[in-house]
């Protein structure tokens, strides 16, 4: 049996409990600002938590009263500059590697509970989770057109991902903030909901991924994310080979075992909750 990870990082809390891995940027004094060191440890808790079978669903979520303000201006951007041009181009891949490449197609659903300020930078990691909650009082905001910059990284990709052109230039332009119940109208998270019942929602909504066939769940997230950039002839292809994939990979026979319930034993109805996956499908 190999040894579970120790997740002994400075920068990232990582709780397990029930299945859900709570993982926290852990920089309450600067607002879990996002430093190259914060990113180092956030690429090694993700890889980790990939493997740890205690772990089926992923909560990113930020220690004290913030989410992240983004980018740590003094660490990320004034002491990089002045670092070779080998140190710039790491620093830059790290940051990259986990707060969208990594989670974008993370093996594990993914949940962004925003608990307070979300300013920036975070808005990146924020989008790439498959899911997200917020307080309803939580602060978001893209200040940095007040301080002489565009939006750093790919924070503009990230905004053009999920609310509508008019909403994103809006607050890239002006600078404005906004609530978690702005933002929930503008579809950047899922809900919003009064702070002292965040927790709970976010728990309620793991515990529903945790149900699913983790094998399915994965197919139908990535295949969502990938096909949408396709034509429909190319989606067409690429999401039967998914379908064929997720059957090849899945020992838990999820399609047979959900068909004969549905179909043999009556036993399953759409909409009612998930099928019986302690149940093995017999042989057909």
């Amino acid at each position: 049996m190999s040894q579970q990870p120790s997740y002994d990082y400075e920068n990232v809390l990582v709780e397990i409990s029930d299945g859900i891995a709570w993982v926290a940027l852990n920089r309450p004094d600067k607002r879990n600002a996002m430093s190259p060191a914060l990113n180092e440890d956030m690429r090694g808790a993700l890889i980790e938590l990939e493997g740890d079978d205690r772990a089926q669903v992923v909560v990113l979520t930020g220690v004290g009263e913030a989410f992240s303000a983004g980018m740590d201006l003094q660490a990320y951007f004034r002491d990089v500059d002045k670092a070779h041009p080998s140190v710039q181009i790491h620093v830059r891949r790290v940051n990259a590697e986990w707060q969208w490449r990594h989670l974008q197609d993370y093996s594990k659903p993914t949940i962004a509970m925003v608990n307070g300020w979300c300013f920036g930078g975070a808005f990146v990691p924020l989008v790439s989770c498959d899911l997200a909650i917020a307080a309803e009082d939580a602060v978001f905001g893209l200040s940095e057109v007040n301080w002489g910059i565009p939006p750093g990284s790919v924070v503009s990709r990230a905004l053009a991902e999920t609310v509508s052109s008019r909403d994103a230039l809006y607050y890239i332009m002006t600078g404005e903030t906004f609530d978690g119940t702005a933002a929930e109208k503008m579809r950047l998270v899922n809900s919003a909901v009064p702070r002292q019942q965040l927790r709970q929602a976010v728990t309620e909504l793991a515990d529903n991924l945790k149900d699913k066939n983790p094998v399915v769940l994965r197919a139908a997230k990535i295949g969502y994310r990938k096909s949408r950039l396709m034509s429909w002839e190319l989606a067409d292809d690429y999401l039967y080979a998914k379908l064929e994939q997720s059957q090849y990979l899945d020992s838990e026979n999820g399609r047979e075992s959900g068909l004969q319930q549905f179909l043999d034993e009556k036993s399953y109805r759409p909409g009612l909750g998930s099928y019986d996956r302690t149940q093995n499908a017999v042989d057909s």
